[in-house]
């Protein structure tokens, strides 16, 4: 996996993520491209925000990253599609699966999206087929590194949702399937949920 900044692929990740939020707008009449750039300038807008910087506006600025990123992704689809074949074999534990897995997620971007402020993410092209969507984008440092960064998405009503994003061409779903069949080779669905809860899961190889 390419990896750069002290060596965590994690700000570069949750950056990307960032991108996908909404922030009230009139998006079921927008394109792909127009949701995710939306939404990730938005992001950035609270990123720069004089008022919400430092440490006593911590609270309220993660309290508006999250308004703005969460709506965006389909927590139960990302699920499934990492959680692979052992899927339909577990239906009674997807529920829970799915609400451990989005916290699992959040928990991850929290410290690392707030890192990017100086960032620039630059929107490249758009794929689009049937309800099927893809995103192409490239997100620069302020050294001048640059990361390319796809968002997938597929239309659920009349919004765009985030099911999958790949980094670098490393796709976090498919990262995640294959923790997933490695603990599950050798555990239960219940075990892995409790390394999932206890965060002593991988968050990337």
């Amino acid at each position: 996996m390419t990896i750069r900044r002290n060596g965590s692929v994690w700000l570069s990740l949750w950056v990307a993520l960032a991108a996908l939020g909404t922030w009230g707008a009139p998006l079921w009449a927008a394109t792909p491209m127009e949701q995710v750039k939306v939404t990730g300038d938005r992001v950035m807008e609270i990123l720069r925000n004089p008022s919400l910087k430092g440490e006593d506006n911590k609270s309220a600025r993660r309290d508006q990253l999250r308004q703005a990123i969460l709506p965006r992704f389909d927590f139960t689809e990302m699920a499934k599609r990492s959680l692979g074949s052992h899927w339909n074999r577990n239906p009674q534990k997807q529920r829970e699966f799915v609400s451990v897995f989005s916290r699992l997620l959040e928990d991850g971007y929290a410290d690392q999206i707030e890192a990017a402020n100086g960032d620039q993410i630059v929107y490249l092209k758009e794929r689009k087929e049937n309800n099927g969507a893809e995103v192409a984008t490239k997100v620069i440092s302020p050294k001048g590194e640059d990361t390319s960064i796809n968002y997938k998405l597929h239309l659920v009503g009349k919004e765009w949702k985030v099911y999958d994003v790949v980094v670098e061409n490393i796709s976090l779903v498919n990262n995640y399937r294959s923790q997933f069949d490695r603990a599950l080779a050798t555990a239960s669905i219940e075990e892995l949920i409790r390394k999932m809860k206890d965060k002593k899961l991988e968050r990337s190889s």
